[in-house]
């Protein structure tokens, strides 16, 4: 655990005689309150909060004014102190142990929060810190709402010893009991290092700020030490280190307000608990007569199989009002993840991006679509999957960094997902990628497929190599024309093979569409699955290839 000396913060204890408030009497006692109220919300010294403020950062209760709908916040355990007396920090109890913690509403909905103060003792997590937020998760857990933690903190308080290690340690088993059962989401809004890190790891989504939240396990001083390697904080665990390189993180906001946004997104998105379907907005069925965005989509494919197109346009042609907000974007960009609406109702979307590695499954894209394909079928959320996808990517590195076992992750996902689940592929869709990506063998419910997929188990230049290895060869001896020779045999496997009508006639594609009735088709597809219900053989968890 990171660790952190006490300071002193302008919250110690004044004896009631002292503040000229005779508490014997009922308005005595009220101005007492008052008094006490008042130590409460500025538990940390002018300073503190100035020089918070000076690193661009605002304070614990700022972040959840920004957060919760406006009047909606009840505060827990407002009054809890601390009870160490070593190192003389019996003469240092502000309220509230340096967090903030109770519950609210976002959007009219509950949510129990829980926000690092990091004005009072650097945000460090001693034995009542940590209970307070034990206690916020167990309120979650009893009334089915989702948690979100604002972590800024210094790690463990040193003075409280191995107790502040227990409490991380009862932080981390109610992340593990509440996964899958209530939402959780954190904000990393400043530091967050040592063994601290483990808490938002295991949460369903964790939000960054630019320039000012790092993560790490070990700070740059002590690598330097150990291994005389030079990296600095934002280079070791800044928020584009974890967004870009890492995966720790699932958003990079610009500035504290842009990451709170899109935490309300969020939750916008997802159910209150696993017992609940996701909101709707407006339950009235959509127009779905063919638009004009909808047609562009006909002519979106290029003809040669080589050339890239924006899988973005394909997703939001079919979400209500184009709207699609993306998850880990700038994490193996090779595979799209992000939520959106379709007739009001939350979707979930995995898609190939053709831009980025030709859309090629490689280990980082198949455990970024593993990770979110699970988060939505444990929260109720239908999937809904693009396909255009040429295979995994080859090369020793990938082979050696294990993409067999952590690639089985996303047929893992896949397979045991009971949501809605409705895949359309729109290209390539080649050898075990094909499986690999919502295909009906692994339990897909509706299937589509545009004329200009290619459903085979690899492309043709690669398969006309093979299959045509020897008249090839003789061609070549022959001395007639090669190139024209392999191109004669790439369109008989095209048409042979390489298309969606073999796998339509297997019943592996329910139905051949054209691309501009694609929100039509998938539109319908949600409409009659909403009722699905599906349940695997009884297990105590499975085994998942981690």
């Amino acid at each position: 655990m990171a660790q952190t000396d006490i300071q002193p913060t302008g919250g110690t204890d004044v004896p009631a005689e002292d503040t000229g408030i005779d508490i014997h009497t009922t308005a005595g006692k009220l101005a007492d309150l008052k008094r006490r109220v008042g130590e409460v919300a500025h538990a940390g010294s002018e300073r503190a909060v100035e020089k918070q403020h000076a690193r661009g950062k605002k304070t614990a209760r700022e972040r959840l004014a920004m957060l919760l709908d406006e009047g909606s916040f009840v505060e827990m355990d407002k009054y809890a102190r601390h009870r160490s007396v070593a190192f003389g920090q019996d003469a240092n109890r502000p309220y509230g142990d340096g967090v903030v913690t109770g519950y609210g509403t976002v959007d009219g909905r509950t949510v129990a929060v829980f926000a690092q103060d990091f004005t009072v003792f650097g945000g460090s997590l001693g034995e009542v810190f940590g209970e307070k937020i034990t206690k916020v998760m167990d309120f979650a857990m009893k009334v089915g709402c989702p948690v979100v933690g604002l972590n800024d903190s210094g790690g463990a308080r040193i003075q409280e010893g191995v107790v502040s290690l227990g409490l991380y340690g009862e932080i981390f088993r109610r992340n593990v009991h509440a996964s899958g059962v209530i939402p959780q989401i954190s904000l990393i809004m400043g530091p967050c290092a040592g063994g601290a890190v483990y808490s938002p790891a295991v949460t369903d989504f964790t939000v960054m700020v630019d320039q000012t939240s790092h993560m790490f396990i070990t700070g740059p001083e002590v690598i330097k030490t150990v291994t005389g390697e030079d990296v600095s904080f934002e280079e070791l665990g800044g928020a584009r280190t974890h967004n870009s390189k890492s995966g720790v993180a699932h958003y990079m906001g610009t500035d504290e307000e842009d990451a709170v946004e899109y935490v309300k997104a969020l939750l916008s998105y997802l159910p209150s608990n696993n017992l609940e379907q996701p909101p709707v907005f407006g339950d009235e069925e959509l127009d779905l007569d063919v638009t004009d965005d909808d047609r562009a989509l006909d002519t979106i494919i290029p003809d040669s199989p080589n050339q890239p197109y924006d899988m973005h346009r394909v997703i939001e042609a079919v979400m209500d009002d184009g709207e699609f907000l993306e998850v880990a974007p700038l994490f193996a960009p090779n595979i799209l993840c992000g939520f959106g609406r379709v007739e009001g109702r939350s979707v979930g979307v995995v898609a190939n991006q053709p831009m980025q590695f030709a859309g090629t499954l490689d280990i980082d894209a198949s455990e970024k679509a593993a990770r979110f394909v699970r988060t939505c079928d444990a929260f109720n959320v239908p999937i809904l999957t693009f396909v255009d996808v040429p295979g995994f990517l080859p090369g020793a590195d990938q082979e050696w960094d294990g993409i067999i076992r952590r690639g089985a992750k996303l047929i893992y996902a896949y397979a045991e997902a009971t949501v809605p689940l409705v895949t359309v592929i729109t290209r390539k869709a080649y050898g075990g990628a094909y499986d690999v990506m919502g295909s009906k063998h692994l339990g897909a419910d509706i299937n589509l497929a545009w004329p200009t997929a290619q459903i085979a188990v690899m492309g043709a230049q690669g398969a006309v190599n093979i299959l045509y290895r020897k008249q090839l060869a003789a061609a070549a001896e022959r001395g007639e024309d090669v190139d024209a020779t392999r191109q004669r045999f790439i369109t008989e496997y095209e048409d042979t093979l390489a298309n969606p009508y073999v796998a339509a006639e297997r019943g592996y594609i329910d139905t051949v569409i054209t691309p501009s009735n694609t929100r039509m088709n998938v539109t319908k597809a949600l409409r009659a699955l909403r009722t699905k219900r599906e349940t695997l053989p009884p297990k105590k968890h499975g085994n998942i290839p981690l």
